[in-house]
């Protein structure tokens, strides 16, 4: 599940150089007090090689990673950006923020973005998509994207709980022209807070570098303090702790993602004979970070009564059946921008989305599992399904 379960020496080797090397916390400047030592921009520069992106900005978190890059599109009060009805509440926050029309399309048996029902959400106002990884399975992203390029619309990718997966061998987050991640405590990889957008153009690279400095352009003709500008922008500058701590759990990701499959590989045997569980769909090519394991059941009476016997055995699941009130854009009615992008109400905006989430059951995966988890699964999973 998150990179907290494998913090350790390597965080704290990270984090003490750079009270050893001079103590400087903030991203830019004071060269000479920090002996060469720049841990976000190294993180940055790592993160871009592993993803196989010209590219890398840090920033403060997912949700200012997607802020960040809707900011390069220079969006307008009347452009619409079309996202998933199921993603956590961030998604649409940055869209809103943007000053950007948010809209919301249906999810299909992957549980993320429907492309027919996305094709049929695009206008003429459309100016970008943004596709989620959610509980990290990949997007139908070969048909999204697809849709995107013929039209000419802005694909960015969530991949807040992507980091580390590909479909069709390329990284999750690199499919668009930009992608977005989060390093939050719960997440595969964490630096406590903290995200990162990628980038396959240079241009908006420098944009977005800019916007996330309050302009900044860091010219090395002048000081900071005379630094030059084009446009405004805000602050989400990541700090050098987080950047060290970045690193150190960069170099650990591979790992937290193999240790992941493994063990989802092993609650999947464990339930694979039960009666009336029907698994997500995964596209052809995913090779996903194993976050959880998401199925339907037959119905929501049933989704509820899973849930009742895995808290009798200790364990708990995840956003499904619980927490979709954080996660399901039906929900989010006190979004005035959301409810008025469909039609003055959302009560049966995503009827075909709420469906599949009543019905729907989520299993947190964990690096550290321990060895009867998928033991226990199977055996509440039963008793709430083949009574």
């Amino acid at each position: 599940m998150p990179g907290y379960e494998v913090i350790g020496a390597e965080e704290q080797a990270e984090v003490d150089e750079v009270f050893a090397r001079g103590g400087v916390l903030f991203r830019h400047g004071f060269d000479a007090l920090r002996n060469d030592c720049y841990k976000v921009r190294d993180f940055e520069v790592a993160f871009a090689k592993f993803m196989d992106v010209p590219h890398a900005l840090a920033v403060t978190s997912g949700t200012s990673a997607l802020r960040v890059a809707l900011a390069v599109l220079d969006l307008q009060p009347t452009d619409e950006v079309i996202t998933q009805s199921f993603t956590f509440v961030a998604t649409a926050e940055a869209i809103i923020e943007a000053r950007a029309v948010p809209v919301c399309c249906e999810i299909d048996d992957t549980f993320n973005m429907d492309p027919q029902d996305l094709l049929a959400r695009i206008t003429d106002c459309t100016r970008a998509v943004i596709v989620v990884h959610m509980l990290g399975t990949p997007a139908r992203l070969v048909e999204i994207k697809k849709i995107c390029d013929d039209r000419g619309i802005v694909l960015i990718e969530d991949s807040a709980w992507g980091c580390g997966g590909s479909l069709n061998g390329k990284a999750l987050g690199t499919w668009g022209a930009m992608g977005t991640y989060s390093f939050d405590f719960a997440k595969t990889m964490t630096t406590g807070e903290g995200g990162m957008v990628v980038f396959n153009d240079t241009a908006m690279f420098e944009r977005a570098k800019a916007w996330h400095d309050h302009g900044h352009e860091n010219n090395p003709a002048v000081p900071r303090w005379e630094d030059t500008r084009a446009g405004s922008g805000f602050n989400y500058r990541m700090m050098e702790l987080q950047g060290a701590v970045g690193l150190a759990q960069l170099r650990k990701l591979p790992a937290v993602v193999a240790a992941q499959r493994t063990n989802r590989d092993a609650v999947l045997a464990a339930i694979a004979d039960i009666r009336g569980i029907t698994l997500r769909v995964e596209p052809q090519g995913s090779n996903g970070t194993a976050d959880a394991v998401v199925f339907n059941v037959p119905d929501k009476a049933a989704a509820l009564r899973c849930r009742a016997a895995l808290l009798e055995q200790t364990i708990s699941t995840k956003i499904l059946p619980e927490a979709t009130t954080w996660h399901f854009a039906e929900t989010w009615t006190h979004m005035p921008e959301l409810v008025a992008a469909h039609g003055g109400t959302l009560t049966e905006a995503f009827p075909r989305s709420r469906a599949r989430l009543e019905a729907s059951v989520s299993l947190p995966v964990f690096v550290n599992m321990a060895a009867d988890f998928p033991s226990r699964v199977a055996s509440a999973l039963r008793a709430s399904l083949e009574k």
